[in-house]
């Protein structure tokens, strides 16, 4: 066990956080990812539902069913024989209208990092980002890979609301919002993707693992997106 590490800790009487590494990069993921393939392929009886993180699995149970001190023993062992994940990465291209309502913090972030909002724009759009975990609320995406030189930290005051679709930044994290809410976040622009869709088969559009590019498009064609209601696919 390195650093102490992994660790099989109680969430409560009905889940276990199944904990890999106190860093967060791309390896460890992929690792959090594997496992919850692993456990979807093959269920171990009483669990309900893994949620992957960053660094950790959380894993739902019936405790009715099973002992967590039973669960942690099987994971524990789930992970002694862990292989990577056998799902490809599913790549998406995110069209995006920069600035305008949606992306109330482009002018400022781009003075504050001297640049023009232009520079800014292609910057932004010009990285791969990995979503890392779905999380905070339905469809939400806290993607990595944002170009070091965007990293800045979120607002001292949160907005009571930002839209669904609005392209954020928080610290060295990008993000992508899936339904209206308050928001610390600097927003940069929006996208007329729906993240989150409860009438669609599976309502959420990302999941940990995709990759993701961002394409900026004018005013007219995010509109056109919109009213032809795009809900988004993956790039082949």
């Amino acid at each position: 066990m390195a650093n102490g590490f992994p660790r099989i800790l109680a969430c409560g009487d009905s889940a276990l956080s199944v904990e890999l590494s106190d860093a967060l990069d791309e390896a460890v993921n992929a690792r959090v990812i594997a496992l919850a393939e692993a456990l979807t392929l093959d269920p171990i009886a009483g669990v309900e539902e893994v949620v992957p993180t960053y660094r950790a699995l959380l894993v739902h149970y019936d405790p009715s069913m099973r002992r967590g001190a039973d669960l942690a023993g099987l994971l524990a062992r789930r992970l002694d024989d862990l292989a990577p994940a056998a799902g490809i990465a599913r790549h998406f291209e995110v069209p995006v209208i920069y600035g305008g309502a949606a992306g109330l913090d482009l002018d400022d972030l781009s003075a504050m990092k001297g640049m023009t909002p232009d520079e800014l724009i292609a910057l932004h759009s010009g990285a791969d980002y990995r979503v890392y975990m779905i999380g905070f609320a339905p469809g939400f995406a806290y993607l990595g890979g944002l170009p070091e030189r965007l990293h800045t930290p979120r607002l001292a005051v949160p907005r009571q609301r930002v839209e669904a679709g609005a392209i954020g930044i928080g610290g060295r994290q990008a993000s992508v919002n899936s339904v209206a809410g308050p928001s610390g976040w600097r927003f940069i622009g929006r996208t007329p993707l729906r993240l989150f869709d409860p009438a669609r088969a599976d309502p959420c559009l990302f999941r940990a693992g995709d990759r993701i590019r961002f394409r900026p498009v004018d005013a007219d064609e995010a509109e056109a997106l919109e009213r032809n209601g795009m809900t988004g696919s993956p790039s082949a």
